[in-house]
């Protein structure tokens, strides 16, 4: 009897000792269970740093593109500047620097009475034209009724010819008559102011102009060769 209860005290602490270890086993999982959870959690939360950097790059992006964009534009609009500076100066070269001969298609032409030296006129050329132009030679001369060109005085050719810009004047003096008392003196009312050209030839369409009231002339009178100055016009 006694061994039976030796041997039944030993099975039953064996029993104990078996259920002790499946104790101890069971709560050695349960912390590993509990143990990934905050892996899991670190795992979770890691890409939200990638995806917050993402989110906040293009704002980093934007200041460059705005920077350049100004860069471009002024580049540009100073070549546009430039540009157009260029082709506004080849134009006022162009138009300043194109020659052509003074006619009634660029010029106006006005006569009037000077009070001396006495019986002269005087002839005002204006350039009206947007170029250069050249008064060649002298005006050919026509009073109404007369029978040839007025004598054109030599001793007035001046050392180069009269070259006018836009808006500005040449001049002619006209001796009406010579010495008093000499010579045959016409009355006109009309004079035809022809244009020389670089030849010598004159262009067949002329000026018409309305003489001072009381204009007489005579044979021996002259005009002058067109000048850069009044009073040299005036001078003979």
């Amino acid at each position: 009897m006694r061994t039976n209860r030796i041997r039944t005290t030993a099975l039953a602490a064996t029993a104990l000792v078996a259920a002790l270890s499946l104790t101890a086993c069971g709560g050695n999982e349960g912390t590993k269970s509990a143990g990934p959870a905050p892996a899991a959690t670190t795992e979770s939360t890691a890409p939200q740093t990638p995806q917050t950097s993402e989110t906040t790059a293009p704002p980093a992006e934007a200041p460059s593109g705005s920077a350049s964009t100004p860069a471009q534009g002024k580049h540009a609009g100073g070549n546009g500047d430039k540009g157009t500076h260029s082709g506004t100066e080849t134009a006022t070269q162009a138009s300043s620097t194109a020659r052509t001969t003074c006619t009634t298609a660029n010029t106006t032409v006005t006569v009037t009475k000077v009070t001396r030296p006495i019986n002269h006129l005087l002839l005002t050329l204006k350039n009206t034209g947007s170029g250069l132009c050249d008064a060649y030679y002298a005006p050919h001369l026509g009073f109404d009724g007369a029978q040839s060109v007025f004598p054109i005085l030599k001793d007035s050719k001046p050392q180069a010819v009269v070259t006018l810009a836009p808006g500005e004047e040449a001049y002619a003096g006209i001796g009406l008559s010579g010495e008093p008392g000499q010579g045959k003196l016409y009355k006109s009312k009309n004079l035809s102011v022809f244009f020389a050209k670089k030849n010598g030839s004159t262009y067949d369409t002329p000026a018409k102009l309305k003489l001072p009231a009381e204009t007489y002339w005579g044979d021996n009178g002259f005009v002058t060769y067109w000048q850069s100055d009044r009073a040299n016009a005036l001078m003979y």
